[in-house]
């Protein structure tokens, strides 16, 4: 059996009311998603994490490395696909096109042998996994709290036990919208803020000290990414964890994070920093050295249904009586791609998301959908 078609597509969904964070606005979700067949007849989907049409390049570009190749030897084609883009694909999106890739061959191994990824991985600790709403956006650029209490309020209603929230556009307002959403949500309901690398270390340290009795879980990308020493001094000088890594890649990347003692928590996006393949190896890192890992997820379903394989595997301790709880991330904004795209649908119950049992990554995609929201496709077949 070979790989014998990689197909992409780059989804769009324009949204009804644009959102904005420290960085910028979005207006439309823009997505690519990679569908790779085998000799068979039988396929996997996959999702990278950045702009759409430069990972659509760097699939297109890594795809004939893969065409041809035996679907069952997962680790191999990674090792190609990473060795034959060493020189410059260390960082950044063509990483993250591997990823997408690697994540569609998981998918397609499991539903070749019959099994969810979680049993391909090793196996599940856990059936049920926690998942915290990311929301509390900005959406108006004269009143940055504007919705805010209505949207935390929904969240808790839903059955959300955590909920992330923006901050980053001053120190002064994110004080203000953090007390307001830790009074409206109570002392119940975990409270996690993230800036986007927003913030110098001086003023990252001034809104940590100021919002540190407001009980935060984390505080998430409170400045940029490349300042491993500064990410230090912050931690030993604020009692608020912290958090980052969604803008790292590979476990050497992570390697730095933790060996710079940066964070409390890693944060690799699996649709981006390596795939599943490179994420089994980055929770190993974590675990030899006592760091915690929550991975950030965004995207389609594509992406969660991974991420939720993937947390299932973590190792806990057999036995223990109380046992942490593994948290995924559940962005609540705006997302056609997210919500109708693929099924079975994610459901949450009693605040706990359960593990997909059915092969693969445990979903499909709606073709119908699929060309709904399509904006352009390219297919590369086998012709050896």
């Amino acid at each position: 059996m070979k790989i014998e078609k990689i197909e992409t597509y780059i989804l769009s969904d324009k949204l009804k009311k644009s959102f904005f964070f420290s960085q910028w606005e979005y207006s439309e979700r823009c997505i690519c998603i990679v569908k790779v067949t085998a000799s068979n007849g039988t396929h996997g989907w996959g999702e990278g994490y950045g702009p759409a049409n430069v990972l659509e390049a760097g699939i297109k570009h890594i795809a004939p490395m893969v065409i041809g190749q035996n679907p069952l030897e997962n680790e191999v084609i990674w090792n190609i696909m990473y060795r034959k883009t060493l020189d410059f694909s260390r960082r950044g999106i063509l990483m993250a096109s591997v990823s997408a890739i690697d994540i569609a061959i998981w998918d397609l191994k499991g539903k070749i042998l019959g099994l969810p990824i979680s049993t391909l991985l090793g196996g599940a600790h856990r059936t049920k996994i926690k998942p915290y709403a990311t929301g509390l956006y900005f959406t108006d650029h004269n009143d940055f709290s504007k919705g805010f209490e209505e949207e935390a309020k929904l969240y808790v209603s839903k059955g959300f036990k955590a909920i992330k929230m923006k901050v980053g556009l001053g120190i002064e307002e994110d004080i203000n919208n953090v007390k307001l959403i830790r009074k409206t949500i109570g002392n119940d309901i975990e409270l996690m803020v993230d800036s986007n690398h927003a913030y110098t270390l001086r003023e990252a340290l001034e809104l940590s000290r100021a919002i540190e009795k407001f009980d935060i879980k984390w505080f998430e990308e409170p400045i940029s990414p490349e300042y491993y020493e500064q990410y230090y001094e912050l931690r030993q000088k604020t009692n608020i964890p912290i958090a980052s890594g969604e803008c790292e890649y590979l476990r050497f990347g992570f390697q730095q994070l933790i060996k710079n003692k940066s964070v409390d928590i890693i944060q690799p996006d699996i649709c981006a920093c390596g795939g599943l393949t490179e994420a089994k190896r980055i929770a190993s890192i974590a675990s030899t050295n006592g760091v915690d890992l929550i991975p950030h997820t965004w995207g389609t379903a594509i992406a969660l249904h991974a991420a939720l394989h993937f947390i299932s595997n973590i190792e806990s301790v057999p036995g223990r009586l109380y046992q942490p709880e593994f948290l995924i991330e559940y962005d609540q904004t705006e997302n056609g791609l997210r919500d109708r795209l693929t099924y079975p649908k994610i459901e949450m119950k009693n605040g706990m998301i359960d593990l997909p049992s059915r092969a693969g990554l445990g979903m499909d995609v709606n073709e119908d959908i699929l060309k709904e929201y399509t904006a352009s496709t390219e297919i590369l077949k086998f012709t050896k």
